[in-house]
């Protein structure tokens, strides 16, 4: 199982680092389209730059000297400077536009695959809506710092320089005075940007909270409404979402602070300019021209500067994201192939079970199983029982390699499954159990999860041989009727036929049924019991059953009881031993006294 949880992000990762992996894990493989954008760039910020030089003639030779044959010269150079611009912006806004979308998609499929290759305890561990508030609201948020922060600080960065180059050119005087002034916002600055990582980590997380808490309501809708929580419900979800706008309207705040740092400074150096240039303007040390084109570089190149300010705090609330993301990217999965697993050989599916002992939970304190031996022979059908709790489940669960056990060892057909590759071990099983678990698409798609390239007939014969072809026939749109998020549109029979159908299609050798018919009506169950009987025929099977009846025909059944098994042997026999499985089975038929047992070959 997972030892590490998606919410441990407490530890403090550096910007630079950071920045340094998100441009070797997500920005490197698009570095040529990135060049390009900046060559756009560079003639953005080179035309921004041409535009302030060029108020030198327009004062000057236009306005001043009067000279009319410059009228058309000016202009033409003016109305190219602008359509050069252009162009440079278009070119550098769908370069970015389209490295920010494969960032984004690029991180998503990463993201998704290697959730996909931890294990169930991480699964179990995590809640849904924080996991799917990563893929959605902190990668969205991650692809934004690096687009509009990449885009930002070359586009801007570029004409800021042209534009001090200007400055330079015209009057190097007043630059020093004007370059002087911004440096002192730099730890403002800075300041603030670390303060809109916290606020924009804590709103991610909430984010998270929100996801979850609409996931469980809406799921529960149906007890909700039951039990008239609506009210509780509303209140719950109005307080969080309450909260997170507090920390929105927080980060807005401390992103606004800048504003004032920066439009301050810039009225300083102004006006310092206005006073000191306009003075050598009048002594005659400068002309007209130079001056207006120096002032125009100046307030031109202050809205680029004070993005740059403000791309720390868009740098910062990403960085928020992107450690959030990789959190999860970083874990590692506990159960996977060795370095020299091979595939599994069946060559008939027995299973052995060799002095296993297992335990839930970090510090394996958590016993659930306790020195099982456990032979499952090729082709047979062996039976758990017991009480709940017992282990039961545990014990299924650890044939597909779901966890790991702590000792002893499980094999099959000879082999340790802990040698052989997952794929080829969870190929060779099929899982039915009683929480069904159906996707929102169409009965066909449903039935062929497994084996997405199963023909036409293929598919119908397994809905035949699990009674579900009928009912399936019945229904709106027959094999194409989409069945609804988690089949809520069909009833439990008729999801658990679907499922017993997909075990079939997939013709494993190994079965796994766990308590599949607890849950059903007597119809129900005898439409389940027939589809089981063809799945099991022929097939290793093990089965937890919950009604003892649906099992005495097993080849063996093995009582276990708190994690481990203390009795086995055919119904009969376990029956005249009069120890805990005839206990378990007096006792239930007791409560059920109208009842007798059906010698059913099939499971619950």
């Amino acid at each position: 199982m997972s030892k590490q949880n998606i919410d441990h992000t407490t530890d403090h990762w550096d910007t630079w680092p950071m920045v340094k992996r998100i441009v070797r894990e997500a920005v490197r493989p698009y570095i040529g389209k990135i060049v390009l954008a900046l060559l756009f760039m560079v003639v953005v910020a080179a035309t921004t730059g041409a535009s302030a030089w060029l108020m030198d003639p327009v004062i000057n030779e236009i306005f001043i000297n009067k000279n009319g044959s410059m009228l058309l010269p000016v202009g033409a150079a003016v109305l190219i400077t602008f359509a050069l611009k252009g162009f440079g912006n278009y070119g550098q806004a769908v370069m970015m536009s389209y490295v920010g979308g494969r960032i984004l998609t690029d991180i998503q499929n990463r993201l998704y695959n290697h959730v996909m290759s931890l294990d169930i305890g991480f699964f179990h561990g995590t809640n849904t809506g924080k996991l799917i508030a990563r893929f959605t609201s902190d990668v969205g948020a991650m692809r934004s710092a690096v687009s509009e922060s990449l885009t930002g600080f070359g586009k801007d960065l570029m004409s800021a320089i042209f534009l001090i180059g200007v400055m330079f050119i015209k009057d190097w005087q007043l630059a020093f005075i004007a370059i002087f002034i911004f440096p002192l916002a730099i730890l403002p600055i800075a300041r603030l940007g670390k303060r809109m990582r916290k606020v924009s980590s804590n709103t991610q997380q909430q984010i998270g909270e929100f996801a979850t808490l609409l996931e469980q309501t809406f799921q529960g809708v149906r007890h909700v409404k039951a039990y008239g929580m609506e009210e509780y419900e509303s209140s719950r979800v109005g307080k969080l979402v309450d909260y997170i706008f507090q920390l929105n309207f927080k980060a807005q705040k401390v992103r606004a602070r800048s504003s004032p740092i920066m439009e301050t400074l810039g009225g300083v150096a102004v006006t310092a300019i206005i006073v000191y240039g306009g003075y050598r303007v009048i002594e005659g040390s400068n002309d007209a021209g130079g001056f207006f084109a120096f002032i125009t570089a100046l307030l031109m190149a202050y809205e680029p500067v004070k993005r740059l300010a403000n791309i720390n705090m868009n740098l910062q609330a990403g960085l928020a994201a992107s450690q959030r993301v990789f959190t999860i990217l970083d874990l590692e999965p506990d159960i996977k192939d060795k370095p020299d697993a091979k595939a599994l050989a069946i060559s008939g599916g027995a299973v052995r079970f060799d002095n296993v002992d297992f335990a839930y939970g970090e510090d394996g304190e958590n016993n659930a199983l306790v020195g099982i031996n456990l032979d499952i022979p090729a082709g047979q059908t062996v039976a758990l029982v017991g009480q709940s709790g017992a282990g039961k489940s545990t014990i299924l669960n650890l044939i597909p390699r779901f966890y790991d056990i702590n000792n002893g060892s499980i094999s099959v057909d000879g082999q340790d499954i802990r040698d052989v590759k997952l794929r080829s071990l969870r190929e060779a099983t099929a899982l039915v159990s009683q929480e069904i678990s159906l996707f929102d698409d169409t009965v066909r798609a449903n039935i062929a999860y497994g084996r997405t390239g199963a023909s036409e007939a293929e598919i119908e014969e397994a809905a035949r041989n699990a009674a579900a072809h009928d009912f399936i026939m019945q229904l709106e749109d027959g094999y194409d009727t989409i069945v609804g998020e988690h089949g809520v549109k069909l009833s439990g029979g008729q999801r658990q036929r679907i499922a017993i159908a997909r075990a079939m299609l997939k013709n494993a050798p190994i079965l796994l049924l766990d308590e599949a018919t607890s849950a059903l009506d007597t119809e129900s169950e005898r439409h389940i019991q027939t589809a089981l009987a063809h799945l099991m025929k022929d097939r290793t099977t093990l089965v937890i059953a919950h009604r003892l009846s649906t099992i005495v025909d097993a080849d063996k059944i093995c009582v276990i009881h708190r994690g481990k098994l203390i009795e086995q042997g055919k119904h009969e026999e376990l029956l005249a031993l009069g120890g805990a499985y005839a206990n378990l089975y007096n006792l239930q038929f007791s409560e059920e006294p109208g009842k007798t047992p059906t010698m059913v070959p099939n499971q619950d």
